[in-house]
């Protein structure tokens, strides 16, 4: 699973009785239960910005139950922590300011504009706004944005973060990282280059349509040398964003104040509403929940929806539900089929485990609809370049997600299992809604004679296990439940690490069902080095329909997540590009002059 996302979920025993009330709830809105405005109403924010504002000031108060994984921008992997870096960091390019799917267009940040594109898309030129500051007042440089790129390779300090820049700025140099690098001014990557202090120029090992995706998260930060810490620089990371840090004691509180060194005419993305900001930590999520409904919070840090007792007390009240949201998170929670597991290495006896599916018990499993997600189909989420939805190759939404055992029968005739066959389902031990999945998917199994038995293993081992093919082969784990979500909005970004045979790893593995077809990997290749949007998005379509019709995988949802906003709030909407977050930077708090 990628690392970007904790999602915590409904004990496995309360998900049926929970999931038809979500199903039942009233959709009325109304007015909010805290104090400072009026609620839009549910789902508000999911396709508009509820209470828009400009007004600066007041304390913007968050919840959480989880700390960041780091704070320092080229370490953090965390969903939410890329949503909160904003406020400290910049970017030569980000996501747009908007609702919904406009979130995923791209726009300057410290840069003037997009990159000019030459050399057969494989050098990317950009240029520096002027008045961009650092917290003590010195400018932004171009030497900055490189420094900070490089500190990616110096994988024995800066660990945990992604390495999409590194993939595909090494040009074989072997660079060290600028801990050890021998260039007196420790710039010494050669496929960077800063001509003057405005301008960063990047040189690509080979065309990547994708590579300002890659800019635009936080491994793509500047990052000033002579404030550089190493391995504690996520402890206080040095500010070129409207907010600095205050304090921070992990697990803890977390502060931030004004930036007074950072200016508004340089940044043409943040209107920096609040005055402070605030985070307070909390091991008990349910205490953290009455706190938002009782009006000590605002909202929740993690994004990870209100947990059991607060969703039954919620979506029993209109008034509560008015101040929630329910948006796809980008998650596509799966079973992967095993086909190195036999008798899954024959096509028709993949298929039939799909067929025989109760994919509406998976759902309520989940949490249904509301908090668990709408049944999915494929393996490519809505925002993608090339999804669709409605693509449904095993007709797992007809009848209302039921079983098709006819179907499932001729498929095991198919396959020389006319009786059926017997495999291990292999989940998370920590994942309750994940267990809840395997118990129904083993009884929806059962009527066409495929017996399962679940083997719950220690989530937080979860690389180490169903991560090396060989522990997965020798534990005959024929499906795997787990889930995924984009690093960033693109075939690229979500589906390759699951399906392109040369990400097989013998430790850390994501492509589950070991596919390595040479017409996928082939695709993959054309369509990263493209930079025409809707030829790769047509590539990935291509590849998503080959994988689903040789049935590598059974989709279960299209994630979702209850989300809660105080009415405090302004200018909240969920962004597509933070996947079915609140766009936090955007922010502001009632009451404000």
């Amino acid at each position: 699973m990628s690392p970007r996302s904790t999602r915590l979920t409904l004990a496995a025993g309360s998900a049926v009785a929970l999931a038809a009330l979500l199903g039942t709830a009233a959709c009325s809105g109304g007015s909010g239960s805290s104090g400072g405005g009026t609620a839009a109403g549910f789902n508000a924010a999911a396709t508009g910005v509820v209470h828009p504002s400009t007004a600066k000031g007041g304390t913007l108060r968050f919840t959480a139950a989880q700390d960041f994984d780091s704070l320092d921008p080229q370490r953090g992997y965390y969903g939410f922590m890329w949503d909160f870096a904003r406020y400290y960091t910049r970017q030569l390019i980000t996501y747009d300011t908007k609702p919904g799917n406009a979130s995923l267009r791209l726009v300057p940040d410290l840069a003037t504009s997009l990159a000019q594109v030459t050399d057969g898309g494989r050098t990317y030129t950009y240029h520096l706004r002027s008045g961009a500051t650092w917290e003590d007042g010195s400018p932004v440089t171009a030497q900055d944005v490189k420094y900070g790129i490089e500190r990616t390779w110096a994988q024995d300090v800066i660990t945990g973060g992604p390495i999409w820049l590194m993939q595909n700025l090494d040009d074989g140099q072997k660079y060290p990282g600028p801990y050890k690098d021998p260039s007196s001014d420790k710039l010494g990557l050669k496929s960077i280059d800063t001509p003057d202090s405005q301008t960063v120029v990047f040189h690509l090992a080979k065309p990547n349509g994708d590579f300002e995706q890659m800019l635009a998260l936080p491994e793509g930060s500047p990052v000033k040398r002579s404030k550089d810490t190493g391995a504690k620089y996520g402890l206080r990371p040095f500010s070129d964003g409207p907010y600095k840090f205050l304090t921070y004691q992990p697990n803890k509180t977390l502060v931030l104040v004004r930036n007074d060194r950072w200016h508004k005419s340089s940044d043409p993305i943040r209107p920096a509403l609040p005055d402070r900001i605030e985070v307070t930590y909390g091991s008990n999520a349910d205490d953290l929940d009455s706190k938002m409904l009782g009006g000590d919070a605002d909202l929740d840090l993690n994004q990870t929806g209100l947990q059991q007792a607060a969703r039954v007390k919620v979506l029993r009240d209109p008034r509560l539900k008015a101040s929630t949201d329910d948006p796809t998170t980008g998650y596509i929670r799966y079973v992967s089929l095993v086909p190195a597991i036999k008798p899954l290495d024959n096509i028709h006896c993949r298929r039939a485990v799909i067929y025989a599916a109760d994919h509406k018990a998976l759902q309520t499993a989940r949490g249904g609809p509301v908090a668990g997600g709408d049944i999915g189909t494929n393996m490519l989420p809505d925002g993608v370049k090339g999804a669709d939805v409605k693509y449904d190759p095993f007709g797992q939404t007809s009848n209302g997600g039921a079983p098709d055992l006819a179907r499932a029968r001729s498929e095991l005739q198919q396959c020389g299992k006319p009786n059926g066959f017997s495999t291990t389902i292999a989940v998370r031990n920590n994942k309750p809604a994940e267990v809840a999945s395997a118990v129904a998917l083993q009884a929806s199994l059962k009527a066409v004679g495929i017996n399962t038995q679940i083997d719950q293993y220690d989530g937080a081992q979860t690389p180490n296990i169903i991560g090396v093919p060989n522990v997965v082969h020798k534990k005959g784990y024929g499906l795997i439940i787990m889930g995924w979500g984009p690093d960033f909005y693109t075939g690229q970004g979500f589906l390759q690490p699951l399906v392109d045979g040369r990400f097989i790893l013998p430790n850390g593995n994501n492509n589950y069902s070991e596919i390595n077809d040479p017409t996928i990997n082939g695709e993959f290749d054309q369509a990263i080095a493209t930079t025409d949007a809707d030829k790769a998005g047509q590539l990935y379509s291509d590849i998503n329909h080959r994988v689903m019709e040789d049935a590598y995988y059974l989709p279960i949802v299209y994630d979702k997540a209850l989300l809660w906003r105080s009415d405090r709030l302004t200018n909240a909407y969920i962004a597509t590009s933070y996947s079915g977050k609140y766009d936090f930077v955007s922010l502001g708090v009632a009451g404000a002059k």
